[in-house]
C-alpha cells in the first residue's frame, strides 16, 4: 500500500463561508473588475466587486423576503451565464443551499433532483425549463416558488427592498465552514443520481489550497481572466467559478458552444478549462481544416514536431534542429491555434476524464500547457493536479495541499482531506459504502503512485473487463487512444466474459463531410452507408491498430463495429460530464455487440 500527501497551505476558519468573499473584496478593492458580462450588443462589460456585491445583496434580500430560510434548498437550472454566478452567491448570502440542475436534464431527472433535495424554490433560465418543472408541480409538495430569470430576478430584487441591512448581515453570517453549501447530484452512469453534500469548508479548502498554491502561476499575470463554458451544474466549473472570485481572476461566461470561438477571441482569457473531449475536438478540427485546405501534410509534420518538442522538454531540452523547426511551425501553425483561443492563453486545466498523453504533449508543444487534474464531485473537484512548475504528462499530478492519496491493496485510489464531501443526501447506506472503516473515500478508480507522488489513473474498478480467458482489461486505455483519430467520436470497448475484446465506434459528424470530399464519396452518403465503406473501415482499422500498440495481444481489439448513430446525452448514452453510461449502451446496442462475436 502506497500513500502520499502534502500538508495544507490554507486552513479554513470555522466561521468562514462562501458569502464572505462578496463583502470582503468589495470592501478591499471596490473598483477591481470581478467579472465581465455581455451587454445586449454583444460587448463585454466590466462588473466591479462593488457592483457584484450590490447585485448579490439585492437578490439575497429578495430571497429572504420570499420566505427562504437558513438551510433551505434553492435549485437553479440554467446554461452557463453571468446570472448563474449571481444567483449562486445570492443563495449563499441568504444562508440557503444551492442545488444545481443540468440544463440538459430530462423532465424526469429535474423532478427527481427537486423531490429528493426537498427544494423550496427553483430559479430557471427560460420558459422551456419552467414548463418542464410546472408539469411536475403536483408531485413536488415542498416546492413553493418558481422564478424565471425574466421577470423573476427583477421582481425578487424589488420585493427585497423591505429587508434591512441587519437582517441581511445576519443571514450572510449564518452558515459556518461545516455547514452545507450545495447539493450537487452526480450525473451517474447507472441508477438515480445521488446528491453529494458539499460544505463551505469543502469548497473553500479546495480553491484556496489550489489557487493560492499549486496554480498560483496561472493567474500571476497581468489581468488574469478565464471564460467558463462548461456547465456550472458540474463541480469542475463550479470550483473554477469560486476560485476565480476568491483569487481575483476576472470571470466570464459563454452559454453556447456555437459562440465559443468568437467569445474566446473577444474575451481573451489567460487560461481556459475544459474536459478532454474539448481538446480532442480542437485538435481534430485543426487537422480537418488543414486537410480541407490541402495542408494536411504540413499540419501532420507540425503536430509531430510539437509532440517531439514537448517530450524533449522532459529529457534534457530540445536540440538546435528541433528548436528551429518548432520556431518555423510556431509562425505557420501554432500561433494560429493560440489566436483561436484569444491569443493570451498559455495554460489550460483539464479534468473530468483522462487526457491522452499524446494530446498533452501536443498542446504543450503548441504553447498552451494543459495541466491535467483528477477529482470527483465527492472530492469537491480537484484532489490532484499537475503544477506549472512541476508537471508529468500522462499523470494527473500531485495531491493538492491538504489531500492525502492512498493506493489500496487492490489498486483502488483512496482519498482523505478537508475537501472530501460529508456524504450523500438522505442516503446513509451509499455514504457508508463510499468510505473505508478509517474514513478514506473510495473513488472507484484504479491508480498508481510513483516515487515522487504523481498519480496515474489506470482504469475504473467497476469497468474492468474480464475476458473468457481470464484477462483483465482496462477499456479506457484503448478508448482514449482511439478517440484521438479524426473520424472517431466515441468508442466503447466490450468483451466481458467474451473470447476477445471488441469495440463499438461512432463517427464524428463534423469530420465526415471533408473526409467524403477528399475520398471522392458522394456528399449525400449517409452514416448508415459509410459504416460499410471499405475506405472508411480502413481508417478505423488504422485507429484500432494504433490503440492496440498500447496493450498486450490478449488485451487488444480484435473486431470493431461502426454504429450509424452517435452517443448523446439526449439519448441517455452519456452523462453530463460526457462519461459513457455503459449499462445503457450495452442494452441499446446489444445486437451490435452480439454481431462482434457472431
Amino acid at each position: 500500500m502506497r500513500e502520499y500527501s502534502i500538508p495544507a497551505l490554507v486552513e479554513v476558519p470555522a466561521s468562514a463561508n462562501l458569502a464572505d468573499m462578496v463583502s470582503r473584496r468589495a470592501g478591499e478593492q471596490p473598483q477591481a473588475v470581478a467579472l465581465r458580462r455581455k451587454d445586449s450588443g454583444g460587448r463585454w462589460q466590466d462588473v466591479t466587486t462593488r457592483q457584484f456585491r450590490d447585485e448579490v445583496y439585492a437578490l439575497a434580500r429578495g430571497l429572504i423576503a420570499a420566505g427562504i430560510e437558513v438551510g433551505d434548498r434553492v435549485a437553479l437550472m440554467s446554461h452557463t451565464r453571468y446570472e448563474w454566478t449571481l444567483i449562486d452567491y445570492a443563495i449563499w448570502t441568504a444562508g440557503a443551499v444551492s442545488v444545481p440542475i443540468y440544463e440538459t436534464s430530462s423532465a424526469e431527472q429535474a423532478e427527481w433532483i427537486l423531490a429528493d433535495s426537498g427544494a423550496r424554490a427553483v430559479i430557471v433560465e427560460n420558459e422551456v425549463f419552467g414548463q418542464m418543472i410546472s408539469d411536475a408541480s403536483d408531485r413536488l409538495p415542498a416546492l413553493e416558488h418558481r422564478w424565471r430569470f425574466e421577470p423573476g430576478l427583477a421582481e425578487l430584487t424589488a420585493s427585497g427592498e423591505q429587508v434591512d441591512e441587519a437582517t441581511l448581515a445576519e443571514r450572510a453570517r449564518a452558515a459556518g465552514a461545516k455547514d452545507l453549501a450545495t447539493v450537487i447530484y452526480t450525473s451517474g452512469t447507472t441508477g438515480r443520481p445521488k446528491g453529494c453534500q458539499l460544505t463551505h469548508e469543502n469548497l473553500l479548502s479546495d480553491v484556496r489550497n489550489a489557487f493560492m498554491g499549486p496554480l498560483t502561476a496561472i493567474h500571476a499575470v497581468p489581468d488574469p481572466a478565464t471564460l467558463l463554458f462548461l456547465p456550472l451544474a458540474h463541480v469542475f466549473a463550479r470550483i473554477i467559478e469560486i476560485g476565480c472570485l476568491e483569487a481575483g481572476i476576472i470571470l466570464g461566461h459563454s452559454p453556447s458552444v456555437t459562440d465559443l470561438l468568437p467569445d474566446l477571441a473577444s474575451f481573451r482569457p489567460t487560461f481556459i478549462l475544459a474536459v478532454p473531449r474539448v481538446f480532442e475536438k480542437v485538435y481534430n478540427g485543426a487537422e480537418q481544416r488543414a486537410a480541407a485546405e490541402r495542408r494536411g501534410a504540413i499540419f501532420g509534420r507540425a503536430a509531430r514536431i510539437a509532440i517531439a518538442y514537448s517530450r524533449a522538454l522532459d529529457d534534457g531540452g530540445p536540440g538546435f534542429g528541433l528548436r528551429a523547426e518548432h520556431a518555423l511551425f510556431d509562425r505557420l501553425v501554432y500561433g494560429k491555434m493560440r489566436a483561436a483561443l484569444g491569443g493570451r492563453a498559455r495554460w489550460a486545466v483539464s479534468g473530468g476524464a483522462a487526457l491522452s498523453e499524446r494530446l498533452g504533449h501536443f498542446f504543450r508543444g503548441v504553447g498552451v500547457t494543459v495541466l491535467e487534474g483528477y477529482g470527483l464531485t465527492e472530492t469537491t473537484a480537484a484532489a490532484t493536479v499537475n503544477r506549472p512548475e512541476r508537471q508529468k504528462i500522462g499523470t494527473v499530478g500531485l495531491p493538492l495541499p491538504g489531500v492525502a492519496v492512498r493506493i489500496a491493496d487492490d489498486g483502488e485510489v483512496l482519498l482523505s482531506g478537508p475537501s472530501i464531501f460529508r456524504g450523500y443526501w438522505q442516503n446513509d447506506q451509499a455514504t457508508a459504502d463510499a468510505f473505508t472503516q478509517d474514513r478514506w473515500f473510495r473513488t472507484g478508480d484504479l491508480g498508481e503512485l510513483d516515487e515522487q507522488g504523481f498519480l496515474k489513473i489506470t482504469g475504473r474498478k467497476k469497468e474492468i473487463i474480464v475476458t473468457a480467458g481470464g484477462k483483465n482489461v482496462a477499456p479506457a486505455v484503448l478508448e482514449d487512444r482511439m478517440r484521438s483519430h479524426l473520424l472517431v467520436s466515441q468508442v466503447m470497448v466490450v468483451g466481458d466474459g467474451r473470447p476477445y475484446i471488441g469495440a463499438l465506434v461512432t463517427l464524428d459528424a463534423d469530420a465526415l463531410g471533408p473526409w467524403k470530399e477528399r475520398h471522392g464519396k458522394p456528399a449525400g452518403m449517409t452514416v448508415t452507408e459509410l459504416r460499410e465503406d471499405r475506405d472508411l473501415l480502413a481508417e478505423i482499422q488504422a485507429a484500432v491498430d494504433d490503440a492496440n500498440k498500447a496493450v498486450s495481444r490478449a488485451e487488444s481489439i480484435r473486431r470493431f463495429r461502426v454504429l450509424d448513430t452517435d452517443f448523446t446525452q439526449e439519448k441517455g448514452h452519456l452523462s453530463a460530464k460526457l462519461s459513457m453510461r455503459r449499462t445503457v449502451l450495452e442494452k441499446d446496442f446489444a445486437s451490435d455487440i452480439e454481431a462482434l462475436y457472431s
